[in-house]
């Protein structure tokens, strides 16, 4: 009974987490456009645990601009839930009796206003080998009804998904459920309870406010639960404005003026938006198909392109920038090398990973001890590989692919953090900068010959390999490297931009 109660108060917390992270949207001046964060309001049943209004509406991946998006929120105590399309038509995968998912998404339509959209976000995960998976898209996780309409007959994979979903829901035909659907996205695997609280912190730290601080309690949770008791859980830019001068929110030193920009190559999330505004946003989705490329594209005639004019236009017109680097290794090293020593821009970086997602600066005083390197000879090729293994120990799958793959390549420098291999080896931007740093005067101290080619293989945060990428300029051409962690490819490493 102990542990349901439990669980009961943190999916209140987490969609109140939800709700803040939205809500921080309200006081950014880069999100005008988000005009009001309502927290279990008077909206569509089933799709009214936090609702946004944009105006104008939030620009994306659809024809129209949406006006107004609306979530379901739901959190799991563990991982361990699994789900596939049969689940949408079952009331109890939400937790409730009479109503299945798609039935209150058939309801929140007819109700909703004109441009509206309607996520259901969960910490449970669709199944691999679930229809389902292959209905998700990548770049901003709509169901593909393009792939939902192959195969004529009810006994295709995907005729039986639609047949269960049309007739459980009482449509005359697929175009209907096709319409139905479209404005729907599934969040699965999202992030886990402290992660949210970390993401209320770093929202509310960029927008001028205080963070919820190192207590057990997390303030902003009870804050959440008392608007909605006094009847002020509708929240427009004037209200969030009072509420946080109520409360002593508003730090007295605001944060320095810094653009923020956004380079993304994984998927969008819900609250991604308030990264950036759109002209400063950097989406490189259509070109991936999770990690990994889409049939046709290439890392260095289309992506590299598409970073490089993208970063140059931001460093000829800004010069104070806050850096959102949710993409692959290379992207983030090619970055730095965009934004190396000799530009006149200043950038911090939002680093995410198992720890707090915090800003990191290559001067923010969070020092570290120095890594130890070690030379490994493999053969008499003049090229250099370099095995940094911050995150995990990659050494033993960078000699298994450098041995088979890449024959000029006679040394490898392989670099472990002092304290050890792990998620949270480095401590703050600074040590990260000053590890970039050792490690570009460690291959200058194996003296490669002229024109030898520098390999990367990097296991570590996105802000070490941009800090890395900043001293391109001075270790001559270099080849990037990405792994195939999940397997969906053959489990090694792919050559991503060849530079110099």
């Amino acid at each position: 009974m102990a542990d349901a109660v439990i669980a009961n108060w943190d999916g209140h917390d987490y969609q109140a987490r939800f709700f803040w992270i939205h809500a921080s949207g309200l006081r950014n001046p880069e999100t005008p456009h988000v005009v009001e964060v309502s927290y279990e309001t008077d909206g569509p049943k089933g799709f009214d645990d936090v609702v946004v209004r944009y105006s104008p509406g939030q620009a994306g991946r659809r024809p129209f601009r949406v006006e107004t998006a609306h979530h379901q929120v739901k959190f799991h105590v563990n991982q361990a839930g699994r789900f596939g399309y049969q689940d949408l038509v079952n009331p109890e995968f939400i937790g409730a009796t009479a109503f299945s998912i798609l039935q209150r998404l058939k309801e929140a339509v007819e109700k909703a206003p004109p441009n509206s959209t309607f996520t259901l976000v969960t910490t449970d995960r669709v199944r691999d080998d679930d229809p389902l998976s292959k209905l998700i898209k990548t770049a901003d996780k709509a169901l593909d009804t393009d792939k939902l309409a192959v195969g004529k007959t009810e006994k295709s994979e995907m005729g039986a998904v639609r047949a269960l979903w049309r007739e459980h829901l009482k449509l005359n035909s697929d175009e209907e459920l096709y319409a139905l659907l479209d404005t729907f996205h599934i969040m699965e695997g999202y992030h886990s309870l402290q992660d949210m609280r970390e993401n209320v912190d770093l929202r509310f730290q960029v927008v001028g406010l205080s963070t919820g601080g190192n207590s057990l309690e997390f303030k902003f949770d009870g804050a959440a639960r008392a608007l909605k008791v006094t009847q002020r859980n509708k929240l427009t830019r004037e209200a969030f404005e009072e509420l946080c001068r109520e409360h002593g929110w508003i730090k007295s030193t605001q944060p320095e003026d810094r653009k923020n920009i956004s380079i993304r190559s994984f998927s969008d999330g819900p609250t991604d938006y308030l990264d950036a505004a759109p002209e400063n946003t950097l989406s490189l989705h259509h070109m991936f198909d999770v990690r990994h490329l889409q049939a046709g594209a290439d890392w260095n005639m289309h992506v590299r392109p598409a970073v490089e004019e993208f970063i140059f236009r931001v460093r000829e017109t800004e010069k104070s920038i806050r850096l959102f680097l949710d993409s692959h290794s290379s992207v983030a090293f090619l970055a730095g090398a965009m934004l190396g020593f000799k530009t006149n821009t200043h950038v911090e970086l939002n680093q995410k990973g198992r720890g707090p997602t915090t800003i990191w600066r290559s001067d923010d005083g969070k020092v570290g001890p120095l890594a130890t390197t070690s030379v490994i000879h493999i053969g008499v090729g003049q090229d250099v590989a370099i095995a940094v293994s911050f995150s995990r120990n990659a050494v033993a799958d960078v000699e298994e692919y450098v041995r088979a793959k890449v024959p000029d390549v006679g040394r490898i420098l392989h670099v472990v953090p002092a304290g050890g291999t792990g998620q949270k080896s480095l401590i703050g931007g600074e040590h990260a900068a000053d590890l970039a740093d050792q490690i570009a005067e460690a291959l200058k101290g194996l003296r490669p010959s002229f024109g030898a080619r520098r390999h990367f293989f990097i296991s570590g945060p996105n802000a070490f390999s941009f800090f890395m990428g900043q001293h391109r300029d001075a270790m001559g051409p270099v080849t990037l490297y990405e792994f195939d962690f999940k397997g969906a490819v053959d489990g090694s490493y792919h050559p991503s931009f060849r530079i110099g």
